[in-house]
C-alpha cells in the first residue's frame, strides 16, 4: 500500500472532454488525487460536491483536485455538467490507475468487482505522496482537514 515518502505512479487517464491527462504533466503542481466508487451516487456526489464548493480553497493552496472512477469518461462528462463540477473527471475504465494506487475494492455492492475504493492522496510538486488515505468502507468520506493540514504545510516548505 502506498504511503506518505513514496513517489506517486504515474499514469495517463481520459477525463470527461476526453482529453488525456498524465499525473507527471502535473508536476510543479501539488495534487489532490480523489478516487471514488462511481458517478451519480450519495456519498460520491456528496463529497465531490464538497470539491466544487470549496475549490477557492484548494486553488488557494495551489492544488489541482483530479477526481477519478472507473466510469466512462461519457458517463462522467453527464454528471460533470449536470452538478457543474469545476475540476478534471478521469475515468480508469480500464482500471490501470486504481490499481497502481491500491484503490480497487474486491466486491463491491450488487456483486460487482472492480470498483475504485474511496481514497485520497495528497502528491508534492515534486511527485511524491505527502499523504494518503484509503477507505475500506466507501459510505466514508476522506478527512479533508487533514488534507487540508497536509496540503498547507507543504505550502510552507
Amino acid at each position: 500500500m502506498l504511503q506518505a515518502g513514496d513517489k506517486a505512479p504515474d499514469f495517463a487517464l481520459r477525463a470527461s472532454d476526453k482529453s488525456l491527462v498524465k499525473l507527471s504533466e502535473q508536476r510543479g503542481k501539488k495534487v489532490l488525487l480523489l478516487f471514488f466508487p462511481f458517478a451519480f451516487t450519495g456519498v460520491c456526489t456528496k463529497e465531490l460536491c464538497m470539491m466544487r464548493d470549496n475549490l477557492a480553497e484548494y486553488e488557494g493552496l495551489d492544488t489541482q483536485i483530479l477526481a477519478i472512477s472507473v466510469d466512462s469518461p461519457y458517463a462522467l462528462a453527464k454528471w460533470k455538467a449536470e452538478q457543474g463540477f469545476n475540476f478534471p473527471m478521469l475515468s480508469d475504465f480500464n482500471k490501470v490507475a486504481s490499481k497502481k494506487y491500491d484503490s480497487l475494492y474486491k466486491a463491491f455492492g450488487l456483486g460487482l468487482k472492480g470498483v475504485s475504493k474511496r481514497s485520497a492522496f495528497v502528491i508534492d510538486v515534486n511527485g511524491m505522496i505527502q499523504y494518503a488515505e484509503v477507505l475500506e468502507n466507501a459510505g466514508e468520506l476522506p478527512n479533508f482537514e487533514a488534507i487540508k493540514e497536509t496540503l498547507k504545510v507543504i505550502s510552507d516548505k
